[in-house]
């Protein structure tokens, strides 16, 4: 997931409108304009750190001559009391910026976070930890990012770039013949040809009809340990399967090591916790 600058700056933009409204009353009545500081961006805990470009676009939409030392990467690893970025500059846009910078890279090194725990866990398997649509509005393409940031990989963007044939699609069809994953493969084949095809699979029965109408993934829902080896095993390589449910810390190691090749987690994006960083002004 590549994010482009100028969808970031939109992002900023309106975070920013929506914190200063009329201006900031506390910065503009004690803080005189011409006054300059100096701000270290630090954690105060371990971290997969994302979301840099959102922070320093903060400080620059209200000061263009702001400077910014950036002193880690999207992605990387940084220990408790490390310096993520150095800004020095007009401190009232260090101080009128300061918390929407810190929303975005608080929330989104926690996603990232997130994520790395997972895939550390399943590391050594052939299973990748994908998302899901579970995101905040409007933040999907950037918690997706985020996902990426962590190690994980991104599953649909929304339901234009995936045809994912779910259990009430089935029960909208199950009068056709000879079944009904078997008509709506053909139909999504059909009608979106250059598409992959994912079907969700809650039993046995559906896994191997899934994979004989030639579905590009077959989605492995609430099963346990015991049917989702016994999945793959029907699948024999046809298709890539995908496990889902029942999905946390203590489980994904157990669900990775049954062969699947995903292991999608909805907690990486709808549950990840804001990380601890801090913005402290230098003496």
């Amino acid at each position: 997931m590549e994010l482009t600058a100028a969808e970031i700056r939109r992002a900023v933009r309106a975070a920013l409108a929506e914190d200063l409204g009329r201006g900031d009353v506390t910065t503009l009545a004690t803080v005189p304009p011409a006054a300059q500081s100096v701000a270290l961006m630090r954690t105060r805990e371990p971290l997969v750190v994302a979301g840099l470009a959102f922070a320093e676009a903060a400080f620059r939409q209200l000061s263009p001559k702001i400077k910014i030392e950036k002193c880690f990467r999207d992605g990387q690893r940084a220990k408790p009391g490390e310096i993520l970025l150095k800004i020095s500059g007009s401190s009232r846009a260090l101080l009128s910026a300061e918390r929407v910078a810190l929303n975005f890279i608080q929330r989104l090194s926690g996603v990232a976070t997130a994520t790395a725990q997972f895939a550390d866990t399943v590391r050594g398997t052939k299973a990748r930890i994908l998302d899901t649509r579970k995101t905040t509005p409007g933040w999907r393409r950037f918690e997706k990012y985020a996902v990426a940031a962590g190690g994980g990989k991104n599953h649909r963007v929304g339901l234009f770039d995936l045809v994912l044939i779910k259990d009430n699609h089935l029960v909208a069809l199950q009068n056709e013949k000879p079944n009904a994953i078997a008509t709506a493969v053909a139909r999504a084949r059909k009608k979106f040809p250059k598409l992959k095809v994912e079907v969700e699979a809650d039993t046995l029965e559906q896994v191997a009809q899934a994979a004989d109408a030639g579905a590009d993934i077959i989605l492995l829902d609430n099963m346990t340990t015991a049917q989702l080896r016994q999945a793959v095993k029907i699948v024999r390589g046809r298709a890539q399967t995908e496990a889902s449910g029942g999905v946390n810390l203590k489980t994904v190691r157990k669900i990775a090591e049954t062969g699947v090749d995903f292991i999608s987690v909805g907690a990486i994006t709808h549950s990840a916790r804001a990380v601890d960083i801090g913005l402290d002004f230098e003496n």
